[in-house]
């Protein structure tokens, strides 16, 4: 869902900041670490006043404050979009030309209203970015892959292959990661599925978290993760880092892209295979894209119970089409029905995640992957949203249980969860409750 958000935006104080900007980086000593520390600051407030002078420049007191927060963001920050990257509730920020920026804020995708100068001024935006990182954007590489200090993915496009012009696209990272208990707060789901999601994971089932892009497949992985108990050796393998995990034991992996230097790259396959040797007791792949699929589902059959990972699908059959899919992929020459088999055996659960159409993002459906009869994959829902209409713009609808006893109910009482059977059998949007034995 698109909205309007107004900011106010002139282009000529914008013309002054960035002039003033460059003549004051220039003039800075070569020492000076362009940080918010107080000295840093004073000094750009001292060098901003006498440029100001020295060039006439006139200001109405009443745009004083905002152009000099403007100022300094552009030498110390990442300019105009610098006030996102440092509100909480922006998720993702979509600079599509140098006067289309959109934001992604509390799950609206709104045009910002703030604008660049031109097309030079997001290249500066992006070279401050990638040039501490020591890599390089141009016509020769235009697409480069970088990660702010915070943990933040960028993702950045120059001209050849920008065709209107160099963009930016900002996944942020969350300085505090949702639990559990938020995904419910926000409606994503209810208590009861969270409580079934806490004992499934606790209690080594392998879950595929599945949706579409920017449907909250990440965010809900993190969550999962969380319920991992400390003594498990964990591996996390992603393309970008992303995922924070409190546990101790946990060694993370990220893949690396070959540079024009010539160095090899190493994929997520290579990092799917490599953390086998590493003595993992539970492996997460933040996406199978390829062939690491087939890797992941030789994993979890052979004693890695327990793991995680992510896959673009629409719903649960499409889940396992898509699996089928990656693991072809590989270039191994088996059969499709091998393939289903092995995806049967190694898949036990499904989340379906989707951001529905008001921008809300739910776990659509909770779905075990129970047994193969014939060529056809039997599976059964355990949670389900089923949508019920929509008013005033927001989707109306309801969590329901599946009605069924879960297939995977002994393993979970094996490892001392009890759930009632309640829960399993009437309207999902009750508050869960959970008894475990002690042990």
């Amino acid at each position: 869902m698109f909205a309007e958000e107004t900011v106010n935006h002139n282009p000529e104080l914008a013309r002054k900041q960035l002039w003033l900007a460059q003549k004051i980086e220039k003039s800075l000593p070569d020492n000076v670490i362009l940080d918010r520390g107080p000295e840093t600051l004073k000094l750009i407030q001292d060098r901003y006043q006498m440029a100001r002078q020295r060039a006439n420049l006139n200001i109405a007191p009443a745009d004083e404050k905002q152009f000099l927060a403007a100022l300094i963001d552009e030498i110390v920050g990442f300019g105009p979009i610098e006030p996102f990257l440092n509100d909480p509730r922006v998720t993702e920020i979509m600079v599509n030309r140098a006067d289309l920026v959109y934001i992604e804020k509390e799950g609206l995708i709104t045009e910002s209203g703030v604008q660049f100068v031109d097309d030079d001024h997001i290249v500066r935006t992006i070279q401050k970015i990638v040039k501490p990182l020591g890599r390089e954007i141009g016509y020769d590489a235009p697409l480069v892959d970088a990660r702010l200090p915070d943990g933040s993915r960028v993702n950045a496009v120059v001209p050849p292959c920008a065709i209107d012009g160099p963009n930016i696209t900002i996944r942020k990272f969350s300085k505090t990661p949702f639990g559990i208990q938020d995904l419910i707060n926000f409606g994503t789901l209810t208590e009861d599925m969270g409580t079934f999601l806490q004992a499934a994971v606790v209690s080594k089932l392998n879950v595929v978290v599945a949706g579409g892009t920017g449907s909250g497949k990440t965010t809900l992985l993190n969550v999962l993760s969380t319920f991992i108990p400390d003594g498990d050796r964990i591996v996390t393998i992603e393309d970008a880092a992303e995922l924070s995990l409190s546990q101790r034991h946990v060694v993370r992996l990220e893949t690396k892209k070959p540079t024009r230097l010539g160095d090899s790259e190493v994929t997520i396959r290579d990092l799917v295979i490599n953390s086998l040797r590493m003595r993992p007791e539970r492996i997460i792949v933040g996406e199978c894209r390829g062939g690491e699929a087939l890797d992941m589902l030789q994993a979890m059959n052979t004693g890695h119970d327990g793991s995680l990972t992510t896959v673009h699908a629409n719903n649960p059959r499409d889940t396992i089409s898509r699996l089928e899919t990656l693991v072809l992929m590989a270039g191994m020459d088996l059969p499709l029905s091998v393939v289903r088999k092995q995806i049967v055996s190694a898949v036990d659960l499904i989340v379906q995640q989707a951001r529905l159409r008001d921008g809300t993002r739910k776990v659509t459906s909770i779905t075990e992957v129970v047994r193969m009869e014939g060529d056809t994959v039997v599976m059964q829902d355990v949670f389900k949203f089923e949508e019920r209409g929509q008013e005033d713009g927001k989707v109306l609808g309801e969590f329901v249980s599946g009605g069924m006893r879960p297939h995977n109910e002994e393993r979970l009482k094996n490892h001392g969860f009890n759930l009632p059977i309640s829960m399993f059998m009437g309207s999902g949007n009750r508050n869960g409750s959970m008894r475990r034995k002690q042990r």
